[in-house]
């Protein structure tokens, strides 16, 4: 049974990439991942928003001298680079330990320098480079527009400065999806992850605090994901990969039936370990046998909205008849 995929102009060996987690922060977490069958992974993010923090936090350790305006800038370039430098060793490492794909990630909020490391991960060995961005449109002054604009701005800053196959792991807060999306594709960049998973708040209503909210997706999960890459298949200029919700071989081939070329995944390998990358392709095997297909690449796309014989159910946003009668 044939299970490769080209995604990104890489043969992948079969569909599943390890998302960018605490499962790829480290060589020895890569090289499991490769060894239970995983086909690339995508590192653990260089957060903006941490090497920041990390920032603030060495200036509250020394006291500056108003004499040495300089040392603050000092402080600050060198919290950076020692991030950078550490991230930058990881992905040589890894290189070195793996032979599947590596994909570097960047979890940024700004335009600023960072636009700038995509050189740097270039030249470490990267394999490409996945942006994890993230804006949540909770700002009450700034418009939908300035906040896709902002994320346009990254991406032709990124894609300019490197020759590296670059993807967009974005998430479904955008007041137009299929436009915001296809507007992204036309910066060049060669892949889309529907969807980021964001850190969620919580109210704990005895302690009176904001507390972390549900951790891990579950299978439910699937089903916005799947819709909008049904829909988005073939209508935008870049390959698109599944994330969020794949905790089963019947989710992995959702997602590929609705048009995705690679599937990320994460929850189920923290809830159930890494041997599940094989369970799930033991399923997807077992599915085209089934089904008499010979290889992933006939399925790609049958059930998207150009291919599925039914495409307004995809765009159906009110229940209708499905709950007739259940009063």
């Amino acid at each position: 049974m044939d299970l490769t995929t080209r995604y990104l102009g890489f043969t992948l060996k079969n569909p599943i990439i390890v998302a960018s987690s605490g499962l790829t922060s480290t060589v020895e977490g890569v090289a499991g991942c490769e060894k239970n069958g995983a086909a690339a992974v995508a590192l653990k993010s260089l957060f903006e928003e941490q090497i920041l923090f990390n920032y603030q936090e060495k200036l509250k350790e020394v006291r500056l001298d108003a004499t040495y305006p300089e040392a603050e800038e000092y402080i600050s370039r060198h919290t950076k680079e020692k991030a950078v430098d550490e991230y930058l060793t990881l992905i040589r490492d890894c290189k070195k330990a793996v032979g599947i794909p590596v994909f570097a990630s960047i979890n940024c909020i700004s335009a600023s320098e960072w636009t700038n490391f995509a050189r740097e991960i270039e030249l470490a060995g990267a394999d490409g480079l996945e942006l994890n961005l993230s804006i949540l449109p909770s700002d009450t002054v700034r418009t939908s527009a300035q906040i896709e604009d902002t994320y346009i701005e990254i991406l032709n800053e990124v894609v300019r400065k490197t020759s590296l196959p670059v993807t967009i792991k974005i998430s479904s807060h955008f007041s137009s999806v299929a436009k915001t999306a296809l507007r992204f594709s036309f910066t060049g960049v060669k892949g889309m992850v529907l969807f980021n998973r964001f850190f969620t708040p919580d109210i704990d209503i005895e302690g009176f605090r904001i507390v972390p909210g549900r951790l891990f997706s579950t299978p439910a999960d699937i089903t916005p994901t799947v819709r909008w890459i049904s829909i988005l298949s073939e209508r935008v200029f870049c390959d698109i990969a599944a994330s969020t919700g794949i905790h089963e071989g019947e989710g992995l081939v959702k997602a590929l039936l609705a048009g995705a070329k690679a599937a990320e995944i994460c929850s189920v390998l923290y809830e159930k370990g890494l041997g599940e990358i094989a369970v799930l392709l033991k399923f997807l095997e077992d599915f085209l046998t089934r089904h008499h297909f010979s290889s992933v690449s006939e399925i790609i796309g049958k059930m998207s909205m150009r291919q599925t014989e039914n495409p307004a159910a995809l765009e159906r946003v009110q229940f209708m008849k499905q709950f007739s009668g259940i009063e």
